[in-house]
């Protein structure tokens, strides 16, 4: 047998013993030292601080050895191509050109030539401690690394070397890379050269909108003047614009001013704080207006609104920085229909502008024009009329927020309620049907704000149908039913339609149904497109395509949504083809397709809009009133020899021109509409009786709202003797309005206050089309401004009110 005992000298180890245990007589400790416990369970994942310590020093060595290689490695390089000049080409939606936006201007001046203040405004602006730091912000860098990685959008924190660096070496791409080149470029310049060589090449260099490099060229262009007789007040305001130079122009985006002014203020209030401007003088500035656009003439006509508000798309959108699209070499395909677009034009020309005579009637001059036309499927901006011309008027009309909207937002009121289900005081579904009193100054019931609004021309109409109150325009009834709906839930549902929350004037109120808002003419296409879409909005756009070199900018996505509900726009547009065929928008007729729209005339007849679509193509057209010299916004009174200018006139005369063209290759197509119960249209009532409920709850209305016989209401002056037969649409409307002047037989006499309320244009029998003519003239029952004319036969006093 062999041996089996353990050599000599081994213990045997006992199975309970760690195999590293010590401690024991022979064991791997030595004798008295304690067996180091073994890490177990979840402890196992933790790393030790040995571990810790040692990748904290490596990654220290890492970080500092790339400090060290990207220093030695990346040199200064030559001025990049954007400080030499290129021009962004913006091109149709077939390829063709509409216009380059014109090379870079820019004059370098020495920094001695620079007023110090207008120096210091700058550094109050963008780098207060621009002396005395060193050319880099770690923090800041971090920072906006950090936010483009992550997708959180660009955030400057930047010192002014650089700035001057991405200005002037690199580019304004939002990448990591860039910024890394930018920090090892900073650092060496800011080694290499003097903080003045800096901020020489910074002023030099820098971005300050209407195609302005440099502070020269800003001084130029923003107050026609050299850089060095720049004031201090000047100098602020530039200074303000690097912040946003294409949103801080306070005459291309007066609806910006309000921002602009707090950037400006925050830079003389810096500059205080600094000690470069004495409390006293800064209490004493006044803000210095800047002077206006000189378009480049390549963007004569049409072309420099287009440009101007594709950029404006591009920028708000965050697809390109106004800095980096400033640099140039962006290849930009729109949306813009080459045909339709001239189709927009040659319809303005037509029927506006043609008939212009500034010479013989003053009121002429204030004469503009606005458009948008959108194809509702897909959002695309297909046409849009800026004004006049660009190099002549350089506010685009199209995109401006400085005009109320009028009746064109009461559709958004009656969506509102058919979206909510909503119901009046009294507990009656609010349809078509449904009746409401209509009469002139009657106070709304059920708000918090005493209101008693009038109607245009200060009539009363009884008892009305909504229908019928939506033909005619009744104040009275909308703001009403703003009220029984909610003005919170208008409020929520235009803005769901597409108008931007942030509109100026979008306040929550019984007035707001009157359309006291300032839209832009695109914000309120875009609402139109929502509502012909069957309540499917669509995010407009401008741009197909932006590339630069062999590389493709990538767009935001537009993925439709059903904003409200189908029965809720189709309803609203089942009422808005009604005003086209039997209320305020005639006039559409013209282009020969079935159309749905609203018409609108604002406070003091400073503005005039038609707003309507066919189920393929929505436009809006409006007219303004605006001093050119001044900019004041002015009534429309006398323009075109015509006492009055209301919505159902020249923009819808311009609507059905542009639309008849825009789609004369394609048949007429009806509307497929899904209604509300109770939307249909009743049979129309007889003279002997009232007209039938629209819901089964209407017994339960009170005896105060059901409708009843008057002189003015409707059965008399309301649908039957004076409203759609007699005195309203036929003869009061459109024969009375048209032919007898809309105010002896349907007007003021017969139809007025007491039996009618015609047509003609948006609330009244007017001569004409829009009832203007033959009732300035008073009809032919009363001279102008007395029975027969009334109210029309002359401008409205200070006091009047939105149609």
């Amino acid at each position: 047998m062999s041996d089996q005992s353990p050599p000599g000298g081994w213990i045997p180890r006992d199975p309970d013993t760690p195999p590293h245990g010590g401690g024991g007589p022979g064991g791997p400790g030595g004798p008295g030292k304690k067996a180091r416990r073994r890490r177990t369970g979840p402890r196992r994942l933790l790393p030790t601080w040995r571990m810790v310590l040692g990748a904290v020093l490596l990654l220290a060595l890492l970080i500092g050895g790339g400090l060290v290689a990207g220093y030695l490695l990346v040199d200064i390089p030559p001025a990049n191509a954007a400080a030499t000049a290129q021009s962004n080409v913006y091109l149709y939606s077939d390829g063709s050109q509409i216009a380059r936006d014109g090379e870079v201007n820019r004059v370098n001046v020495p920094l001695s030539q620079i007023p110090l203040t207008v120096q210091e405004a700058v550094l109050a602006a963008e780098d207060r401690d621009f002396y005395s730091e060193r050319a880099v912000d770690p923090k800041a860098m971090v920072r906006a690394a950090w936010n483009t990685a992550t997708g959180k959008g660009t955030q400057s924190g930047s010192t002014i070397t650089q700035q001057y660096v991405k200005n002037y070496y690199l580019g304004q791409e939002q990448t990591l890379k860039r910024k890394a080149k930018e920090f090892f470029i900073a650092v060496k310049l800011g080694r290499e050269k003097s903080k003045a060589y800096i901020l020489e090449g910074y002023l030099n260099t820098s971005y300050f909108g209407r195609n302005a490099y440099g502070i020269q060229a800003a001084s130029q262009a923003y107050y026609g003047k050299d850089v060095g007789s720049l004031t201090t007040a000047e100098g602020a305001y530039l200074a303000t614009l690097l912040n946003s130079p294409s949103a801080f122009d306070v005459v291309s985006h007066p609806q910006s001013r309000t921002r602009a002014l707090a950037r400006w203020n925050y830079v003389l209030d810096g500059m205080v704080k600094k000690g470069w401007l004495p409390a006293a003088e800064r209490a004493a500035t006044q803000f210095p207006e800047p002077g206006k656009v000189r378009a480049a003439a390549g963007l004569s006509g049409q072309r420099g609104y287009l440009v101007e508000a594709i950029k404006e798309f591009i920028v708000d959108r965050k697809i390109l920085d106004d800095k980096t699209l400033a640099e140039g070499g962006y290849r930009i395909r729109t949306t813009i229909d080459r045909r339709r677009q001239a189709d927009f034009v040659e319809a303005v020309d037509d029927q506006m502008l043609g008939k212009l005579d500034p010479g013989t009637r003053k009121a002429d001059r204030l004469v503009r024009a606005g458009g948008v036309s959108i194809d509702p499927a897909t959002g695309k901006v297909v046409a849009m009329y800026g004004g006049v011309d660009y190099t002549r008027q350089y506010v685009n009309n199209a995109t401006r927020h400085d005009y109320q909207v009028a009746s064109t937002f009461k559709p958004f009121v009656f969506a509102a309620a058919v979206e909510n289900d909503s119901r009046t005081q009294d507990g009656r579904r609010i349809t078509p049907n449904t009746i409401y009193n209509g009469d002139n100054k009657r106070p709304v019931t059920g708000g918090r704000i005493r209101f008693a609004p009038e109607n245009e021309g200060q009539i009363s109409y009884g008892n009305i149908t909504v229908n019928t109150a939506t033909d005619l325009s009744v104040n009275a009834v909308y703001a009403q039913m703003a009220v029984d709906v909610g003005t919170a839930r208008v409020k929520k549902t235009a803005i769901d339609l597409g108008i931007p929350e942030d509109t100026p004037n979008f306040v929550v109120g019984p007035a707001m149904a009157l359309g006291t808002l300032q839209a832009s003419v695109l914000d309120m296409t875009q609402a139109y497109a929502t509502l012909a879409d069957h309540g499917r909005r669509t995010p407009y756009t401008f741009v197909e395509e932006i590339a630069k070199g062999g590389d493709k900018i990538p767009l935001p996505e537009r993925t439709p949504v059903q904003a409200i509900s189908r029965e809720a726009a189709d309803t609203t547009t089942s009422m808005l083809v009604s005003v086209v065929d039997n209320g305020t928008g005639t006039a559409a007729l013209a282009a020969g397709h079935p159309a749905a729209g609203k018409t609108g005339t604002g406070e003091l007849d400073r503005s005039a809009w038609f707003a309507a679509y066919t189920p393929n193509l929505v436009t809006v057209v409006a007219m303004m009133g605006q001093d050119p010299d001044t900019g004041t916004l002015e009534s429309l009174y006398g323009a075109l020899g015509e006492s009055r200018i209301g919505g159902g006139g020249y923009p819808a005369r311009i609507w059905a021109a542009y639309t008849k063209t825009a789609l004369e290759a394609t048949d007429p197509v009806d509307f497929e509409l899904d209604l509300q119960p109770g939307a249909a249209q009743p049979p129309p009532p007889s003279s002997q009786s009232n007209p039938p409920p629209e819901t089964p709850d209407d017994d339960t209305r009170s005896p105060s709202l059901r409708p009843t016989p008057t002189s003015g209401g409707q059965d008399n002056g309301g649908q039957d003797t004076g409203g759609r037969t007699q005195g309203g649409r036929d003869n009061g409307g459109q024969d009375g309005g048209r032919d007898n002047g809309g105010r002896t037989q349907g007007g003021q006499d017969d139809g007025g206050t007491g039996t009618s309320t015609g047509q003609g244009d948006d609330d009244t029998g007017r001569g004409d089309e829009d009832g203007t003519t033959a009732g300035t003239q008073g009809g032919t029952g009363g001279p102008a401004g007395s029975d027969g004319g009334g109210v029309f036969g002359g401008p409205r006093p200070p006091s009047a009110f939105l149609e």
